[in-house]
């Protein structure tokens, strides 16, 4: 068949505006009323708007690559064209609510198991094995969708309720979706189509799928890098250096290795290094033993990877990421040495979370060569990676470092030399708020709450307790200048240790700890603090206003190229709600007159 696809579904940019003819429900609808056989021919991808068409056609047949499926719930949508109604008659009410609510696309092959797909084609020959099947039911005649029962167990719908509670937490569309399937049980036809609608369109206009929408968006806008000549050649990256073995490294190193990309990983300890080769065995076993790998793929994961102790062994490597502490020293004395040991060309990156890469450049005679591409924890899995471009990288060093953040799987972001970046620099006066709010009368039983409810999936104090409460301790337990301090020196370091904020049992969950509360309060007396009630919207005010304000800083500096990639960063990096949109979209809907008052009225200076 002509073209690369089938349908791929409506143009996302068109949701929204004003609705141009031909009506698409009215041209379904005479399609399925079609006196004569019609028969969908699928291959590439039937999506959305694409798979109600293909639901109208009486028959399918379609090649064994093609994907099918209803994609729009990733969008704050639901199928808004007879979808709902018409896949419950089709596959049964089970895997349409699953496919709905989901979003998630279909194989040919399990299309056909399902009978979304009647037929399979050759993957060569659909448009021949089309007419043949064509010509077959020609007897039969038209199958309209509409005239089929519903058939399946409505009772499932709670079920994928229940089983997707978590995940779904704070989303609208997925139980519309449901809502619209189980509609499809009791209603005729015709009032289903009209609840779809409705449903539909209060989606449509509502703030969630806005802000998902806007995402979609911002993630292919964060690709694209300002002032970037158009004839940039992205340099070749053929084999990659890690150097360091521990959790970060080794979660880096997964990455190129799941793309074929070999990597010599660097120590300066023998045990460090075994210990950090086999987290990555393990890891990859692991997720073999869930069906993602093979088992041979994990051999082959393995085998090109190097592991050395010897640094002169990174000198045929394209790309050098450098992963140790957070130490300027020492991470200049190692970009001193891969200055004499890579080659011509190599790109030379560091992970740091938040050092200056100007400064870490300024240790080589190659500062074009250097920029940093801070991954985010675990590095294996979290989609994030921010790729700093420092004062004197080179535009082609920068727009390889972004490329192959996307061959390897990651939404990746420019971000200039700034403490902390775009996202710990946003972070940082989040983390100082709470804090505060300690002091004057706030728990963190409270303040995490508030975030929480918001839909962020944990709180200062659990991400605090999470990352460690030790971390960045000066280790003196008799100077106590804070309520982070005063719990690193009684051993409250957090989740490792069984207790930080919070007191943890032995599943790691989280309970209010009456020592904390102690401490707390004997800090704030020998203060002179006066404890007072706060509340929730106070709480909201000081902790993420703040944030919001920082992005505006950031954005008036030019550390970020645009306002949608910090929402990018957050939504991909630290987990703030997709239906949110990111912390600035989240503004726009806020307000900023009323984020600048509140600002103002609480001390903050404004940007």
């Amino acid at each position: 068949c002509a073209g690369s696809t089938f349908i791929a579904g409506a143009d996302i940019s068109e949701f929204g505006k004003p609705p141009r003819g031909p009506d698409f429900n009215a041209v379904l609808n005479s399609i399925e009323a079609a006196a004569k056989p019609v028969v969908a021919a699928i291959h590439g991808t039937a999506l959305g708007g694409g798979l109600e068409t293909a639901l109208v056609c009486h028959y399918r047949i379609a090649v064994p690559s093609a994907k099918l499926g209803v994609p729009e719930v990733k969008l704050g949508l639901l199928p808004g064209a007879g979808g709902t109604q018409r896949l419950p008659r089709v596959v049964g009410v089970e895997a349409a609510a699953t496919m709905t609510s989901t979003g998630d696309p279909l194989p040919a092959s399990k299309a056909k198991e399902l009978g979304l797909v009647d037929e399979l084609a050759g993957e060569d020959s659909l448009a021949a094995d089309a007419i043949v099947f064509a010509r077959a039911k020609i007897a039969d005649g038209p199958r309209p969708t509409r005239e089929r029962p519903v058939f399946g167990d409505v009772a499932l719908i709670e079920q994928l309720k229940t089983a997707n509670a978590k995940r779904w937490r704070g989303f609208e569309a997925p139980y519309a979706n449901l809502a619209c399937v189980e509609a499809a049980t009791r209603l005729p036809f015709e009032e289903g189509l009209a609840f779809e609608r409705e449903q539909f369109m209060k989606l449509m206009f509502g703030s969630q799928s806005a802000a998902q929408r806007h995402i979609f968006f911002a993630e292919r806008q964060a690709a694209k890098i300002d002032g970037l000549p158009k004839d940039t050649q992205l340099r070749e990256i053929k084999k990659v250096g890690v150097i360091g073995a521990g959790t970060m490294g080794g979660g880096i190193s997964m990455n190129f290795l799941q793309k074929g990309i070999p990597v010599t990983i660097a120590e300066m300890q023998q045990d460090a290094l075994d210990r950090g080769t086999g987290v990555i065995r393990k890891n990859y076993e692991a997720s073999a033993a869930k069906g993602r790998f093979k088992p041979e793929q994990v051999e082959q994961m393995m085998s090109i990877l190097t592991p050395t102790l010897n640094l002169d062994d990174l000198a045929d490597c394209d790309l050098i990421i450098e992963a140790v502490y957070e130490n300027m020293d020492v991470k200049k004395d190692i970009f001193a040495k891969l200055d004499k040991i890579a080659k011509p060309g190599a790109i030379l990156a560091s992970n740091t979370s938040y050092l200056d890469i100007d400064e870490i450049a300024t240790a080589t005679s190659r500062p074009g060569d250097v920029l940093g591409m801070h991954f985010f924890s675990p590095a294996n899995v979290m989609k994030l990676l921010e790729v700093v471009r420092g004062e004197k990288t080179a535009p082609d060093a920068l727009a390889t470092a972004m490329a192959i953040g996307k061959k390897i799987g990651k939404v990746a972001v420019v971000a200039g030399v700034c403490d902390g970046f775009i996202g710990n620099r946003m972070l940082k006066p989040r983390q100082v708020e709470a804090m505060n709010l300690l002091m004057e009368g706030a728990t963190p039983q409270q303040i995490d709450k508030v975030h929480v409810e918001f839909g962020m999936p944990m709180g200062p104090f659990q991400m605090s307790d999470l990352a460690g409460v030790d971390i960045g301790w000066h280790r003196d337990p008799t100077r106590i200048e804070s309520i982070r301090d005063a719990l690193a020196a009684v051993g409250r370091w957090g989740q490792k240790t069984g207790k930080g904020f919070y007191d943890y049992d032995e599943k790691r969950n989280p309970s209010p700890s009456a020592e904390v509360a102690e401490i707390i309060e004997d800090f704030r007396s020998r203060s002179n603090k006066a404890k007072r009630e706060i509340s929730d919207q106070e709480i909201i005010e000081r902790t993420l206003y703040p944030m919001v304000n920082e992005g505006a800083l950031i954005l008036s500096e030019g550390k970020a190229q645009r306002a949608s990639d910090i929402d990018v960063v957050w939504i991909y990096g630290y987990g703030w709600p997709v239906y949110r949109g990111g912390p600035m979209f989240w503004a726009g809907l806020e307000g900023t007159d009323k984020i600048v008052a509140a600002l103002e009225k609480h001390g903050f200076a404004v940007a």
